[in-house]
């Protein structure tokens, strides 16, 4: 099986994939995992490190291809879904950020997130977050453990965030409490990546105890619904959803930004934290940029830079 961009391919006989960013291997090895953890593939599973497999590559090739034969229609059908992560190292770039914010206005925090997925980054301040240098943020006893998970110059000490209330949106959320939201979220994690399959187990495990509310909603409309509240800071935070926002969307959000940080004042503070990737200069590679905003009064500022999945950042 080959790929090359810019270029439909077929990939199960009978399936077309369109031209662009498709994700096609996501969308197919993602499927065949979940068979696997639904230990509907013994012998593929006897091979995967997520259900303690050997890790073999050679037996897993073969066995791959008779389950994309016996499998075939099934496959096929989940090709039609679009893959859904909920990256919870993300969360590494989220936590600093916060401290950021709660350092210069100490008090009660409103964790909204666009582009929720499940919502499992709005747990974060329930997470526990390792600097390179050993020392530590967030809960001891946390099943979530970021580890060497900030470099650089550490954000500011500041006490633990208060989050008082966490709530999204996602144009297809997942429900993290139910056997199939959490079947497909570990389904689009590489079975090798137990590092990323143990954030993700331990923030589920969260998520079963602590509410969050995530709604089936675009992001400009979501958006267009929030207010400030007295009393409280809003953080509203994304990583990695603003590039599927149409030309015209990300007008819209970042003018309906502009009016909530307007609004903000000493009683209702507002901050916009974000981990995107952005070329810093024109022509230049992408980075993976922690940007952050604060109202009433501070400039955009860039915070650090992280790996595509969120560990390390580095901050500046």
């Amino acid at each position: 099986m080959s790929w090359r961009a810019g270029q439909p391919w077929m990939c199960l006989p009978g399936t077309r994939v369109t031209r662009g960013p498709s994700a096609l291997a996501l969308r197919l090895l993602g499927s065949v995992h979940r068979l696997v953890l639904q230990r509907r593939a013994p012998a593929l599973a006897l091979t995967y490190p997520s259900v303690g497999g050997t890790g073999d590559v050679g037996a897993a090739w073969t066995a791959l291809r008779d389950v994309l034969v016996e499998h075939r229609d099934e496959l096929r059908q989940q090709l039609q879904q679009a893959p859904q992560t909920n990256e919870v190292g993300r969360a590494a770039a989220l936590v600093g950020g916060l401290h950021h914010i709660v350092h210069g206005r100490p008090g009660p925090v409103r964790l909204v997130e666009i582009g929720a997925s499940a919502g499992l980054n709005l747990l974060a301040d329930r997470f526990r977050v390792i600097a390179g240098d050993g020392r530590s943020v967030g809960p001891s006893t946390s099943p979530v453990v970021l580890d060497d998970a900030w470099h650089g110059r550490p954000p500011p000490r500041a006490a633990r965030p208060e989050v008082v209330e966490r709530f999204g949106c996602d144009t297809a959320p997942v429900d993290a409490r139910t056997t199939e939201g959490r079947l497909r979220l570990t389904s689009y994690v590489w079975p090798d990546q137990k590092a990323r399959l143990e954030r993700l187990r331990g923030a589920l495990a969260i998520a079963a105890e602590v509410p969050v509310v995530v709604e089936r909603s675009d992001a400009v409309g979501f958006l267009q619904r929030l207010d400030l509240v007295p009393g409280t800071t809003t953080v509203l935070w994304h990583s990695v959803m603003w590039q599927y926002l149409s030309p015209t969307e990300q007008a819209a959000a970042t003018a309906r930004i502009a009016e909530l940080g307007a609004r903000a004042d000493d009683k209702a503070g507002f901050a916009h934290l974000s981990l995107e990737p952005r070329r810093p200069a024109a022509g230049g590679r992408h980075e993976f940029l922690v940007v952050l905003r604060s109202w009433p009064g501070r400039e955009e500022r860039v915070l650090g830079t992280a790996a595509p999945h969120g560990v390390p950042t580095t901050w500046e």
